[in-house]
C-alpha cells in the first residue's frame, strides 16, 4: 500500500526509481541484498517491507524478526558499503502505548508486543550501522487505496451492517499513505543534501482520534447516519497482541529537516476518500 503510493509519487516527479517487490528481493537474504544494492547503486533506499500481521507475530516472533529486524540490518550493511541513505519505516508499537501526551521522537521505547519488539530491532539495527545516514520514520494507522486497511473495511461494513460497535478507547492518528509517501520523498531529498540530520522522525497525521471517531467520519463521508456507529471498549474484542491505548506521536523533529509535519487527519481523509472508496466499491 505504501510502496505503491511512494512509487507513484516518485514517477510523477520523474525520479529514477527502482521498486523491488517481495518476489524481486528477499531482504532477509544478506547476499541478495548486497547484490541488489551493488547492481542498482541507489542514493536512497526506502524500506517499505515489513511483517505487519500484529497478532500472528505473537506466535511467530522469530519469523517476524527475520523480516522486521534482520531485513533492515541487511539493508543497513549494504548501505554502509555503498554510501546510500536508508529510510526505515517503523511503527508506534515500539512504545508502551500508555502515555497521556504525544510521544516525542526521543521518548523511551517499551514495546508490549512481538510486532513492536521486532520493529524496534529494525530501528536499532539501522541507527547503529548508519549513525550519519540512517533514518527511522515511525508511522501508524495507515490507510490508502492500494491495500486492505481499516478505512476500506469500514466502507465495506457500512453497507452490510445495520449498526457497528467500534473501539473508542484506543487513540492514535489515521494517516494516508499518500501523505506519508510525500514526507519520505522530501526527507530523502533533504538527506541527500546533507540537510536533514539522521535519526528518528514521526510520520503520522496531525491531530488524534479513536477508531470510533474515525468510523463516524467515514460514515459521514459516505452520507450514512453516524449514529449507526456505537462506541465500545477494547475488552469487547480480545486479541493475541495488546493494542496501544494511546499512541499519538509528536512531530517536532521535522523542523530540523526543513519539512512541515503531515496535515490534520480529517483534511487528509476527505481528500483521500474518493480514491479509497473507488478501490473498495469499483
Amino acid at each position: 500500500m505504501l510502496g505503491k503510493d511512494l512509487m507513484a509519487r516518485l514517477a510523477a516527479d520523474r525520479e529514477q526509481v527502482v521498486g523491488l517487490a517481495r518476489g524481486d528481493l528477499d531482504i532477509t537474504d544478506p547476499d541478495a541484498v548486497h547484490e541488489a544494492v551493488a547492481k542498482h547503486r541507489p542514493d536512497v533506499i526506502v524500506n517499505c517491507a515489513a511483517w505487519t500481521a500484529v497478532d500472528d507475530a505473537e506466535a511467530r516472533e522469530a519469523e517476524a524478526l527475520r523480516i522486521n529486524g534482520h531485513g533492515p540490518r541487511n539493508l543497513a550493511a549494504a548501505c554502509a558499503e555503498t554510501g546510500a541513505r536508508l529510510l526505515q519505516v517503523s511503527t508506534d508499537y515500539v512504545f508502551a502505548g500508555d502515555a497521556d501526551s504525544p510521544y516525542a521522537e526521543d521518548a523511551p521505547t517499551a514495546p508490549r508486543s512481538a510486532y513492536g519488539r521486532t520493529k524496534l530491532a529494525g530501528e536499532q539495527a539501522v541507527l547503529t550501522a548508519l549513525p550519519d545516514s540512517g533514518y527511522v520514520v515511525r508511522t501508524a494507522w495507515l490507510y490508502g487505496a492500494g491495500g486492505g486497511n481499516f478505512v476500506r473495511t469500514m466502507i465495506k461494513l457500512e453497507s452490510a451492517k445495520a449498526t457497528l460497535d467500534v473501539v473508542d478507547d484506543q487513540r492514535g492518528q489515521p494517516t494516508w499513505t499518500v501523505d506519508l509517501a510525500d514526507r519520505l520523498v522530501r526527507l530523502g531529498r533533504s538527506a541527500l543534501q546533507r540537510f536533514a540530520p539522521a535519526g528518528i522522525y514521526h510520520g503520522t497525521s496531525s491531530g488524534e482520534a479513536t477508531w470510533f471517531d474515525l468510523t463516524r467520519e467515514i460514515f459521514g463521508l459516505l452520507g450514512a447516519d453516524i449514529e449507526r456507529v456505537r462506541p465500545t471498549t477494547s475488552a469487547a474484542y480480545p486479541r493475541p497482541a495488546p493494542r496501544p491505548s494511546y499512541s499519538v506521536l509528536g512531530h517536532d523533529r521535522w523542523a530540523a529537516a526543513g519539512v512541515e509535519p503531515i496535515r490534520g487527519w480529517r483534511e487528509a481523509l476527505r481528500e483521500a476518500f474518493p480514491a479509497v472508496l473507488a478501490a473498495e466499491r469499483p
